[in-house]
Protein backbone atom coordinates (compact mmCIF):
# COMPACT_ATOMS: atom_id res chain seq x y z
CA UNK A 1 0.00 0.00 0.00
CA UNK A 2 1.40 2.98 -1.08
CA UNK A 3 0.91 6.29 1.24
CA UNK A 4 -0.33 9.76 0.22
CA UNK A 5 1.67 12.83 1.54
CA UNK A 6 -0.48 14.62 3.74
CA UNK A 7 -0.88 18.10 2.17
CA UNK A 8 -0.25 20.92 4.20
CA UNK A 9 -1.99 24.46 4.94
CA UNK A 10 -4.95 25.88 6.27
CA UNK A 11 -8.51 24.71 5.59
CA UNK A 12 -10.90 27.38 4.43
CA UNK A 13 -12.39 26.55 8.02
CA UNK A 14 -9.88 28.15 9.78
CA UNK A 15 -8.98 30.88 7.23
CA UNK A 16 -12.57 32.34 7.81
CA UNK A 17 -12.11 32.30 11.75
CA UNK A 18 -8.90 34.15 11.50
CA UNK A 19 -10.43 36.94 9.39
CA UNK A 20 -13.88 37.15 11.47
CA UNK A 21 -10.92 37.72 14.89
CA UNK A 22 -9.10 40.47 12.71
CA UNK A 23 -12.78 41.97 11.50
CA UNK A 24 -13.37 41.99 15.30
CA UNK A 25 -10.27 43.43 16.30
CA UNK A 26 -10.56 46.07 13.73
CA UNK A 27 -13.86 47.19 15.05
CA UNK A 28 -12.74 47.70 18.24
CA UNK A 29 -9.61 49.67 17.94
CA UNK A 30 -10.34 51.78 15.21
CA UNK A 31 -13.09 54.12 17.29
CA UNK A 32 -10.24 53.96 20.32
CA UNK A 33 -7.70 55.03 17.70
CA UNK A 34 -9.93 57.98 16.94
CA UNK A 35 -10.27 58.44 20.63
CA UNK A 36 -6.78 58.57 21.17
CA UNK A 37 -5.91 60.96 18.38
CA UNK A 38 -8.30 63.65 20.08
CA UNK A 39 -6.74 63.07 23.29
CA UNK A 40 -3.61 63.86 21.77
CA UNK A 41 -5.25 66.92 19.89
CA UNK A 42 -6.28 68.41 23.50
CA UNK A 43 -3.28 68.08 24.89
CA UNK A 44 -1.61 69.74 22.10
CA UNK A 45 -3.97 72.33 22.69
CA UNK A 46 -3.28 72.37 26.60
CA UNK A 47 0.52 72.82 25.90
CA UNK A 48 -0.24 75.34 23.09
CA UNK A 49 -1.72 77.65 25.88
CA UNK A 50 1.14 76.93 28.56
CA UNK A 51 3.37 78.79 25.30
CA UNK A 52 0.83 81.38 25.23
CA UNK A 53 0.51 81.81 29.05
CA UNK A 54 4.32 82.02 29.36
CA UNK A 55 4.97 84.40 26.50
CA UNK A 56 2.52 86.80 27.96
CA UNK A 57 3.85 86.73 31.48
CA UNK A 58 7.68 87.06 30.24
CA UNK A 59 6.65 90.10 28.04
CA UNK A 60 4.63 91.43 31.36
CA UNK A 61 7.89 90.81 33.13
CA UNK A 62 9.93 92.43 30.90
CA UNK A 63 7.74 95.81 30.45
CA UNK A 64 7.40 96.05 34.35
CA UNK A 65 3.97 95.27 34.75
CA UNK A 66 1.93 95.93 31.54
CA UNK A 67 0.40 93.02 30.15
CA UNK A 68 0.05 92.71 26.34
CA UNK A 69 -2.43 94.76 24.54
CA UNK A 70 -3.08 91.59 21.78
CA UNK A 71 -1.08 88.84 21.62
CA UNK A 72 0.27 90.01 18.14
CA UNK A 73 2.94 92.30 17.15
CA UNK A 74 3.14 95.64 19.52
CA UNK A 75 4.16 98.98 18.31
CA UNK A 76 6.90 99.91 20.92
CA UNK A 77 8.03 95.94 21.57
CA UNK A 78 6.80 93.38 18.97
CA UNK A 79 5.22 90.18 21.27
CA UNK A 80 6.53 87.99 18.16
CA UNK A 81 9.94 88.62 20.22
CA UNK A 82 8.22 86.68 23.04
CA UNK A 83 6.41 83.53 21.08
CA UNK A 84 7.11 83.24 16.98
CA UNK A 85 3.91 81.66 16.37
CA UNK A 86 0.44 82.12 17.90
CA UNK A 87 -0.42 78.19 17.81
CA UNK A 88 -4.07 77.18 17.16
CA UNK A 89 -6.13 75.27 19.20
CA UNK A 90 -6.25 71.58 18.23
CA UNK A 91 -9.16 69.61 19.77
CA UNK A 92 -11.50 69.34 17.75
CA UNK A 93 -14.56 68.92 20.12
CA UNK A 94 -15.19 65.28 18.78
CA UNK A 95 -16.52 63.53 22.28
CA UNK A 96 -19.60 66.18 22.05
CA UNK A 97 -21.77 65.15 19.02
CA UNK A 98 -22.99 67.85 16.58
CA UNK A 99 -20.75 70.85 18.91
CA UNK A 100 -18.81 73.60 17.20
CA UNK A 101 -15.29 72.87 16.57
CA UNK A 102 -13.08 75.28 18.84
CA UNK A 103 -10.40 74.20 16.22
CA UNK A 104 -8.07 77.92 15.29
CA UNK A 105 -5.64 80.25 15.36
CA UNK A 106 -8.04 83.46 15.70
CA UNK A 107 -7.19 85.25 19.12
CA UNK A 108 -9.76 86.98 20.27
CA UNK A 109 -8.89 90.24 22.78
CA UNK A 110 -11.41 91.66 25.22
CA UNK A 111 -11.02 93.95 27.68
CA UNK A 112 -14.42 93.53 29.20
CA UNK A 113 -14.49 90.22 31.11
CA UNK A 114 -15.85 88.35 28.03
CA UNK A 115 -16.70 84.85 28.71
CA UNK A 116 -15.67 82.00 25.83
CA UNK A 117 -19.40 80.35 24.10
CA UNK A 118 -19.91 77.21 22.97
CA UNK A 119 -19.84 78.43 19.06
CA UNK A 120 -16.53 80.39 19.43
CA UNK A 121 -13.22 79.35 18.47
CA UNK A 122 -9.82 80.16 18.71
CA UNK A 123 -8.08 81.71 21.65
CA UNK A 124 -9.37 84.76 24.22
CA UNK A 125 -7.31 86.89 25.61
CA UNK A 126 -8.30 89.12 28.48
CA UNK A 127 -5.58 92.25 28.01
CA UNK A 128 -6.47 93.43 31.59
CA UNK A 129 -5.12 90.44 33.54
CA UNK A 130 -3.03 88.68 30.86
CA UNK A 131 -5.16 85.74 31.46
CA UNK A 132 -5.83 83.23 27.90
CA UNK A 133 -8.59 80.81 27.64
CA UNK A 134 -9.59 78.42 25.15
CA UNK A 135 -12.82 80.29 23.47
CA UNK A 136 -15.07 77.12 23.84
CA UNK A 137 -17.39 75.92 26.35
CA UNK A 138 -17.55 72.46 24.45
CA UNK A 139 -16.82 69.85 26.33
CA UNK A 140 -13.40 66.85 26.01
CA UNK A 141 -12.84 63.62 26.49
CA UNK A 142 -12.67 64.04 30.67
CA UNK A 143 -16.65 66.56 30.62
CA UNK A 144 -13.81 69.29 31.10
CA UNK A 145 -15.17 72.92 29.01
CA UNK A 146 -12.01 73.64 27.07
CA UNK A 147 -12.33 77.23 28.15
CA UNK A 148 -11.12 75.81 31.89
CA UNK A 149 -7.57 74.24 30.72
CA UNK A 150 -4.78 75.90 32.23
CA UNK A 151 -7.14 76.28 35.71
CA UNK A 152 -7.93 72.79 36.27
Amino acid sequence: MVRQKAKKGFTLIELMIVVAIIGILAAIAIPRFAQMLEKSREGATQGNLGALKSSSSIYYGDIQGVWPTTLNSQSQFSFSKYLDNIYPVKATGAFVPNAPSPQGTLVTRTTSGLSPTAGSSGWLYDSNGGAVYVNSTVKDSKQVPYSFYGFQ
